[in-house]
């Protein structure tokens, strides 16, 4: 194998693919890269055997052939070259000759017979969508995504395809979000799947606004083709919960926030919240919300803003950190907030459809906490 490549690009394809690569694998080969070169088209693959990127680029291909090199080692020598263009040969025992200018340098590599390779997509069901689109569900719902790894499940975001439309939901039992789209699909098909949430931030990372990607569903795993590239990922197996019990399917309180005001409040009373119990009192008088936090270690902090609202004084607790990280999701100058009493849950969107709240799109719940004695 021998090729050339600009220096620069062979660094962007690099960037694109190394989170992938496990820390500590099971299978020495999977801390490498797969390189391949053929038909003057540079192939790069990385894999932790659940998640795996394949992404390609013209070259100039002198030989054609293929190679595994340590990835870390790799990427950090790339970075650090300041040629512009970077020669790169294989011989046949597995040495990697690199020239940039006037440095060379010798890479032992691995080869490829037993690097894993990535499935076969033919027997999968495949639809296009905007990357823009795709790119916003995610964005909207992956912050919501459970942390634990005690609820398997909720460490990575359901998809649900029905009806020619696609849901994309993320909770962590304390909080939800859920966005819908269309899709341009056989409204006779139906699946879902929950992607693994180092999977979609990787979507994420190599979405743009422009174009369209390429989904392809199977069984057991999805694959998103996008700008040259393939993310192929495992989907998590178990029953995803029905997140529609926890939708309060009417509002009897229905008020419209400032986004930005509300942000800022809410980072200034966080100060005063203890670590074990970050909870935040919201106080809705007529004209007025309150926000107050009560902490014997660290002080009290009150803070107000003026609101739509003119019924009887409401007192219920949310975790402020929960409720920042909902607004920083939403997009309009203002939100709208659903409430009923202080033991449910409270709903927010960005959108006017909240009087029809289960069809609100994008949709995020947050549970209220406990309310402390003052």
């Amino acid at each position: 194998m021998k090729f050339v490549i600009s220096t620069q690009e062979l660094n962007y394809l690099i960037s694109k693919i190394l989170n992938v690569v496990a820390q500590k694998p099971t299978i020495p080969i999977l801390s490498n890269f797969l390189i391949e070169a053929y038909n003057d088209e540079l192939i790069l693959t990385a894999t932790d055997l659940t998640v795996g990127i394949h992404c390609h680029t013209e070259a100039k291909i002198l030989e054609e052939g293929s190679t595994t090199l340590p990835a870390k080692r790799l990427s950090q020598l790339v970075r650090e070259l300041t040629a512009v263009n970077v020669e790169i040969s294989t011989n046949t025992n597995e040495i990697t000759t690199i020239i940039a200018g006037s440095s060379r340098f010798k890479l032992n590599g691995m080869s490829k017979t037993d690097y894993p390779s990535l499935p076969d997509l033919s027997q999968s069901h495949t639809f296009e969508m905007k990357q823009s689109e795709l790119k916003d569900l995610l964005y909207r719902t992956s912050f919501a995504v459970s942390k634990e790894d005690n609820r398997y499940v909720l460490t990575g975001v359901f998809i649900q395809i029905a009806n020619g439309s696609i849901t994309f939901i993320g909770t962590d039992g304390k909080r939800l979000a859920r966005a819908k789209g269309v899709i341009d699909n056989d409204p006779s098909f139906s699946g879902q799947a929950i992607i693994p949430i180092k999977a979609v931030d990787e979507i994420l990372k190599n979405l743009t606004d422009e174009g369209e990607v390429k989904i392809s569903l199977m069984a057991d795993k999805v694959a998103i083709e996008a700008n040259q590239m393939r993310i192929l990922t495992k989907l998590l197996s178990g029953d995803y919960p029905d997140v529609n019990r926890v939708i309060p399917e009417k509002s009897e309180i229905i008020v419209t926030l400032h986004r930005e005001e509300l942000s800022s409040l809410l980072r200034q009373i966080s100060l005063f919240t203890a670590d074990h119990n970050h909870s935040v009192r919201f106080t809705f008088i007529p004209g007025e919300l309150k926000l107050t936090a009560n902490t014997m270690d660290i002080g009290e902090g009150n803070v107000s803003m003026p609101v739509n609202y003119d019924g009887p004084k409401l007192e219920i607790a949310f975790n402020p950190g929960f409720f920042i990280d909902i607004l920083r999701h939403c997009k309009g100058e203002t939100v709208i907030m659903g409430l009923t009493d202080a033991y449910n849950p409270g709903i927010i969107t960005d959108s006017a459809e909240l009087a029809n709240s289960l069809d609100a799109s994008p949709l995020f719940v947050i549970m209220p906490m406990r309310l402390s004695e003052d």
